[in-house]
């Protein structure tokens, strides 16, 4: 009996030993995540572009999922056990978080876009609203992802079908336009086969730009049968060819019509576009090198487009324009300079060079950083704000290494002046400086402005595309679905009548004393070691073994297991059921004191604590997250009126928001829990000292007494919310 007391106390002590080690880099753990979700909103990077992911925290298991599936790195993480957005603003749309949520909490959806002139109003068929068979895909309707610009293109074809309606007649005959292999940019190629056709029939389709989406699209529309031209002024690949040499191009398993699954997550520029050029090759699409300048619509409904060579007719434009147009300009004198230019296509052919980079953007980091690492160069990376905020997670860890190798020169809140033929002339920040910025002359051989494009909205404005957010349908708010448990207690609650009905059938036998049971002609068919009463047990035990295969299949290890999250959430929850129903069976309504008996115990206990942990992670983190949420919002709104205070002169912002500081602070997330009790007894009288001195400060200052009152009831909601916060956590 010692021997187990012992050992069971060793046992003990070692799990706690290290569950207070878990506890505690958790909590580290937590605490970074929350320093981190406060520098994104410091920086801007919290708030969402375009598209960005809500989560449903009454649906959210806390799985973690969605934050390791999200290539860009940042844009989740967990607080308090559940999912919440941190840096918005690098939300590019990849879906894979919605896709890989076992529970269906996670959406990826737009902002309200009425106040954004840069969007085009479109349907969801991304028609232009008001210019019926006008169709924007790709980059310039906002989107940036290879793979949506794909998913774009083709999927304008098919709508484009589906109203042409083209049949096999008309299959049959429009082939016939189609030259033999080879052929394809040449005068005698299919565009002028389309263009002799066009005389008698204007196009199903004239697509504008051999992007991803152009490409795309005019793959779907031959294998849909249409007759379709595509017009491409440059080279196939769009934006992605103007990319610097071996660069990486991120996507996604992705579906590219007539040639299958592109199954790599990663290309090089230079495979990319060389994959695209073979399929364009081997699918003979008909494209034709010009310049599109406009398009039309007739009176008779039929598009003209027109292009600095000819003009086309056709039913149905889809344009695929991307949407960096034309590079911006800095407007600064000497910007026309020869050592001034707009892209990088090869950092290897700048070495031993003083090189400017100019802009803010993923573009400019990733320049900067690749002729940084080229033999002899010097680099100054100029941006007029005073963080960078919307650049990659690996950017932004690349550009921090650079800058302390000293390979990299930062010159932030600063701006270009002039351009020279030996130098440049920037306008910098200097705090010493009465006009609070200064004059710095750059010893320069090359400048690179990474300033953005001007995108081809007045082009697209001529062609009948509107930019009016008032135009735009409403946007539903993505609400809360429920904890998603409905369906799993219908599931359970069904199968529990069933066992029910099917004992009460049988009451006859199960009501028997054990002893008297061997006489009963059920016996042999119900009995846990034969008949129906070992068939369910092995069933259980089979659906015990299903029930943990959801556990592997969210882990890493358990990707090649066919079938989705959220597929396996719902077995594990409903063979969890019917397992214990199933043993119930099994034990012919009677628990003995053998192994087995001991075996269904845990089985029942462990169906109970299920639920009531289901309870907690539906509840108790959602309360948590609500209390941080109030408590970050108290603060701003404090911060915001010490600022005020400050704007009239007072000079209270430092003194006072060293108070509000220490309240926010109280009971914060690295306390123990010793430390939580105490402050749970001594937060009043430490609130009202507080409250006292800052109430006195703003008095000698002469505050109105609304604004003393109006500070001090921010500060007191401020507190609460911490303490609640502390509690719930």
């Amino acid at each position: 009996m010692s021997w187990t007391v012992l050992c069971a106390l060793g046992i003990i002590l070692a799990l706690a030993l290290l569950g207070l080690l878990a506890r505690r880099s958790e909590m580290r753990r937590l605490a970074a995540v929350l320093a981190e979700r406060g520098e994104a909103k410091r920086q801007g990077s919290h708030a969402a572009q375009l598209q960005y992911p809500v989560v449903d925290l009454t649906r959210c298991l806390g799985c973690g999922t969605c934050v390791r599936e999200c290539p860009e790195e940042g844009v989740l993480g967990l607080v308090h056990g559940q999912a919440a957005v941190i840096h918005g603003a690098r939300c590019v749309g990849h879906g894979l978080c919605v896709e890989a949520c076992p529970m269906d909490a996670v959406q990826v959806t737009l902002g309200d876009l009425k106040s954004r002139t840069d969007i085009p109003v479109l349907s969801e068929q991304l028609e232009v609203e008001g210019s019926p068979g006008l169709y924007l895909a790709g980059e310039v309707t906002g989107y940036a992802l290879v793979r949506t610009a794909i998913t774009h293109g083709a999927a304008v074809a098919t709508h484009v079908a589906q109203r042409v309606g083209a049949g096999t007649a008309a299959r049959v005959q429009r082939s016939a336009l189609r030259p033999a292999r080879g052929s394809r940019h040449g005068e005698g190629g299919p565009a002028t086969a389309v263009l002799e056709a066009s005389a008698e029939e204007p196009l199903d389709l004239c697509i504008v730009g051999a992007g991803p989406a152009g490409l795309s699209c005019s793959l779907a529309a031959k294998e849909q049968g249409l007759n379709v031209l595509t017009l491409e002024r440059e080279e196939i690949g769009g934006t992605v060819s103007k990319y610097p040499r071996r660069k990486l191009v991120m996507t996604q398993p992705v579906e590219l019509p007539l040639h299958g699954r592109l199954k790599k997550t990663s290309y090089f520029k230079e495979e990319l576009i060389r994959l695209w050029e073979d399929v364009a090759e081997e699918h003979d699409l008909p494209i034709r090198r010009e310049e599109f300048v406009d398009v039309e619509r007739g009176e008779d409904g039929v598009f003209t487009v027109q292009t600095k060579v000819r003009s086309y007719r056709a039913h149905n434009v889809c344009l695929c324009l991307g949407r960096r147009g034309t590079p911006r300009k800095l407007g600064v004198p000497g910007e026309e300079l020869p050592k001034v230019t707009y892209s990088l296509l090869d950092a290897e052919s700048y070495q031993g060079r003083r090189i400017l980079v100019v802009g803010g953007g993923d573009s400019a980091i990733e320049a900067a950083i690749g002729l940084a690492i080229q033999p002899g160069n010097r680099v100054w990376l100029s941006y007029r704000k005073a963080s960078f905020f919307r650049i990659k997670a690996k950017n932004r860890k690349n550009l921090e290494q650079m800058t302390q190798e000293g390979r990299i020169v930062q010159l932030l809140e600063s701006q270009v002046r002039e351009i020279r033929e030996d130098r440049v002339l920037l306008t910098v920040r200097d705090p010493n400086s009465e006009r609070g910025s200064g004059v710095m002359k750059l010893k320069n051989d090359e400048v690179f402005v990474f300033a953005g494009g001007i995108p081809p909205f007045e082009q697209l404005e001529s062609c009948g595309v509107s930019f009016d957010g008032s135009l735009r349908p409403e946007v539903v708010e993505v609400g809360e679905k429920g904890t998603g448990i409905l369906r799993a207690l219908v599931w359970g609650l069904a199968l529990t009548v069933l066992t029910v009905g099917w004992c009460y059938l049988l009451r006859d036998y199960y009501s028997l004393p054990w002893s008297e049971r061997p006489d009963s002609g059920l016996h042999t068919l119900l009995e846990p070691t034969s008949g129906i009463g070992l068939t369910t047990g092995i069933l259980a035990s089979v659906l015990i073994v299903l029930n943990l295969v959801y556990l592997i299949r969210r882990s890493r290890v358990g990707k090649w297991i066919a079938g989705s999250l959220q597929y396996w959430l719902s077995i594990h929850v409903v063979t969890g059921i019917l397992a214990l129903l199933l043993l119930i069976v099994h034990s012919s309504m009677g628990v003995q004191n053998t192994s087995g008996g001991h075996a269904f115990i845990g089985v029942v206990i462990l169906v109970i604590t299920g639920g009531i942990g289901r309870y907690f992670y539906s509840y108790l983190p959602k309360a948590a997250n609500g209390r941080t949420l109030a408590r970050e919002e108290a603060r701003d709104a404090l911060t915001a009126t010490v600022a005020d205070l400050d704007r009239e002169g007072r000079g209270l912002g430092a003194d006072l928001q060293q108070e509000l500081d220490a309240l926010a602070l109280h009971g914060s997330w690295g306390s123990s829990l010793s430390q939580r009790v105490r402050g749970l007894f001594t937060s009043r009288s430490d609130l009202r000292r507080s409250l006292v001195r800052i109430e006195e400060k703003a008095r000698r200052q002469g505050v109105a007494q609304d604004q003393i009152a109006r500070t001090l009831g921010l500060a007191r909601k401020l507190h609460r919310s911490s303490l609640l916060s502390a509690h719930y956590e």
